[in-house]
């Protein structure tokens, strides 16, 4: 799979308006905003939609940088969630999501390609990216938890994690499996 050409950045205030219009109205999906795995589920679900986007912007405007945003020339087409594990509180009520040791982790919680530009390596320039922004922050360990289809092909709704084979392409090695369709992926920086 080639590499799209593509810039990453940060998610700061001056870019804010490039991830809303990646985003666009439905926060992604089902209005979430990148907000799942930072908040308590009760917190999220009750806030779907407009609160998780001004919850997401509140992180922004703080100064905080929750992601990395992909473009082709000057249009946002992808998006990448990290930041140290304990920023992320959703992945300690996942039964299948515990810390495998106590070695300081970075997470990277969700990859979002925009409609046109799925399947040309995106994804993988996205994970590239968080490994370098991850490791000049000072991480030593990146890790994912994206999804292993069992057919061929997964429905976008459901990728949303990423696919295990971008995160193969981009040097993350799987260091367990929870589940059949849930690998633990890890890249040491």
């Amino acid at each position: 799979m080639t590499r799209p050409r593509c810039t990453v950045r940060p998610l700061d205030p001056a870019r804010w308006n490039d991830f809303a219009e990646l985003f666009g109205e439905r926060g992604a999906c089902g209005g979430c905003w990148c907000m799942l795995w930072r908040l308590p589920k009760k917190t999220f679900d009750a806030q779907k939609g407009d609160a998780n986007r001004d919850a997401m912007r509140a992180l922004v405007d703080a100064g905080i940088e929750p992601g990395l945003l992909a473009y082709r020339g000057t249009t946002p087409i992808g998006w990448v969630s990290l930041g140290p594990r304990p920023d992320f509180p959703g992945l300690q009520r996942s039964r299948l999501l515990q810390p495998l040791d106590e070695r300081p982790t970075w997470s990277i919680t969700c990859l979002f390609v925009a409609k046109d530009h799925r399947r040309s390596g995106v994804s993988i320039a996205l994970l590239e990216a968080a490994a370098r922004h991850a490791k000049k922050r000072g991480a030593r360990l990146l890790e994912g938890y994206p999804q292993e289809p069992r057919r061929a092909a997964i429905a976008d709704v459901f990728a949303w994690t990423g696919i295990a084979k971008a995160f193969r392409a981009a040097g993350f090695v799987e260091v367990a499996r929870p589940s059949p369709t849930r690998p633990i992926m890890r890249r040491d920086l």
